[in-house]
Formats: C-alpha cells, structure tokens, sequence
C-alpha cells in the first residue's frame, strides 16, 4: 500500500509540476559538446552543475568555458573591459562541478547525458540515476545515433526522456534536434523545445528513427562519397572542391569526415547496418574500416583521410 501511495504521490507531483520551465540543469560528461551546452545554458541564465567521474576533466572544462567566454568579450565588449569582465563573472557564477551526479539530480529540471556513445554505459548511468532523481526531472540524451527508446529503457520515466542532439560547436552551431520517442509526453516534449528555445537555438522536431534528420542524410552522403572514391570515379581532393564550390558546402565530406572522426562515422555507420543490413546506403567501407583500424581518425589524430601538423 505505501508503494502504491508513493506512485500515486509521485504521479500527481509530476504532473502538477511538468509544465514548469526548466531553470536548473544538470549535464553529464565534461567533455566538448557538454561543456558546450554548459556553458550555452549557464549565458541564458540557467543553473548549470557539470559532472564526470574525473575531477581533472572538470577543471579543464569549467577553464575551457572561461577562455571561450573570454573570446565572446572580445567581440562583445571590445570597448568595455568592466562590463566584459562582470559578464564571464556572472556566467561563471551560474556552473558548479560535481563528480557525483547521484547526489546533485535531486533537484534538477534536467539531466542531460553527453558521455560515451555506448548503449550499456548510458542505460547505466540513466537507470542509477532514475532511483534518486526528483519525481519531475526530465532525462534526456545527446546521442548522435543511439535510439532513444533504448536508452530510456532502464528508466521507469518513459514519458519524461526524449532526445536533445546539440551539435559542435554548441555556442557556435544554432541547431538542437528535439527527439521523441512513442512514450514521451508531449508536456515533455513541449519542455525540451522550450528550452532549446531559452538557449538560444532553433529546435527542430525529430522522431526517433536512426540518425534522427541530420545526421540520417548527412552520414550515407560521407558515406557515398567514400564510394566514389573506393569505385576510382574522383579523387578525395576533386570530390571535395566539387561538393564545397558545386553545392556551396564550407566543407566537402572527406574533411567533414576527418573533423568528424573516422572512428565516430564507423560506430554509427555500424550500428545503423546491424539494425537495417539490406539497406544500400547503410552499407560499410573497406577503405574507412581499414583507417581506423590503423587509428587514422582524422584531425583528432594528425592524420585520416588527410594529413595535419
């Protein structure tokens, strides 16, 4: 009886409070993209705690937003020293690190997941922290490729998880792809378009299929241009004029892919051929398989299907 008064209690408290604009924000994973949308969320005015398990990341990341703001004063404030530097102290002021992420969802709006793109790590982070997150937080994921309704699956708050695929650089890149599975609410959905919004972005509505809208064009077009290349139908230097001054691309999609990560584009490319292996323009490359099973993964690297210093 006490369970099910807690659901019930839990129910009610949910619904009561879902509507509620998202203010306080909990990212997980210091890396780039989760930096980014720190640092993103805490200049629109929201409360920011950033996680990861190594205190170090932490501090190199809460560093890394300070120099970028310092370079958003250099164009904002060129002439206004003081007022630039209250700017980057009142960001500042907005983020806080944990290496605890348990001990900081009780209170968030959100958390947002931006480690790994491993299905097992995610479920087991999501499916922790659904066991102390408060009864209103939202979960949802930054997965470029994962599907969202597995990702959920360990969680028993289906109808407040869904998807926001940011894209790097976050301060830079206006994009957010808002993702919704068959089980989101659609107050949940509702909230995370709001809040992409608050950011700043332009959100778009995305279903959760592979590769959601971006990357589900964007991937089989690097991918054909691999081909092109395997078949001898254009060298990769001809191939990316082509695209950047044929189609006005800043970047044709072999430097795309080195920027990228060749090790990234194989993981979604395999991932995506596992779930739909007849699909022609979902099939792998010899040529990208063999680089990155040599740890040319482009630009990260020094080296993937160009050469860098």
């Amino acid at each position: 009886m006490a369970f099910f008064t807690h659901q019930v209690i839990r129910g009610i408290s949910s619904s009561a409070v879902r509507n509620a604009a998202i203010k306080h924000v909990t990212i997980i994973g210091g890396g780039q993209m989760g930096a980014g949308i720190a640092q993103v969320a805490a200049t629109t005015g929201h409360s920011v705690v950033l996680v990861d398990t190594n205190e170090e990341i932490l501090k190199k990341s809460a560093k890394g937003i300070e120099g970028s703001l310092k370079r958003v004063v250099k164009k904002k404030f060129a002439d206004k020293p003081d007022a630039g530097a209250e700017f980057i102290a009142k960001v500042m002021a907005n983020v806080s690190i944990s290496t605890d992420a348990a001990s900081v969802v009780g209170s968030t709006d959100l958390v947002l997941e931006a480690i790994v793109e491993n299905l097992k790590i995610k479920q087991g982070l999501f499916g922790a922290l659904d066991k102390v997150a408060a009864a209103h937080t939202i979960f949802a994921s930054n997965t470029s490729s994962l599907p969202i309704t597995d990702i959920a699956s360990s969680t028993s708050r289906l109808d407040r998880f869904g998807g926001l695929h940011f894209f790097n650089p976050v301060p830079m890149m206006k994009l957010v792809e808002v993702i919704g599975t068959s089980a989101t609410s659609q107050e949940t959905f509702d909230s995370l378009l709001a809040f992409s919004k608050a950011l700043g972005k332009t959100p778009v509505s995305c279903k959760d299929t592979p590769g959601f809208i971006v990357n589900r064009l964007l991937v089989p077009y690097m991918m054909e241009a691999i081909r092109l290349h395997e078949r001898g139908h254009g060298s990769k230097e001809d191939i990316d004029i082509a695209m950047k001054l044929g189609a006005g691309y800043p970047m044709g999609p072999f430097e795309l892919l080195d920027y990228v990560g060749l090790d990234t584009a194989k993981f979604i490319m395999d991932g995506w051929v596992e779930k739909d292996p007849d699909n022609p323009l979902m099939q792998p490359s010899e040529m990208l398989n063999k680089l990155v099973a040599e740890g040319k993964f482009g630009k990260k690297t020094g080296e993937g299907f160009y050469k860098y210093k």
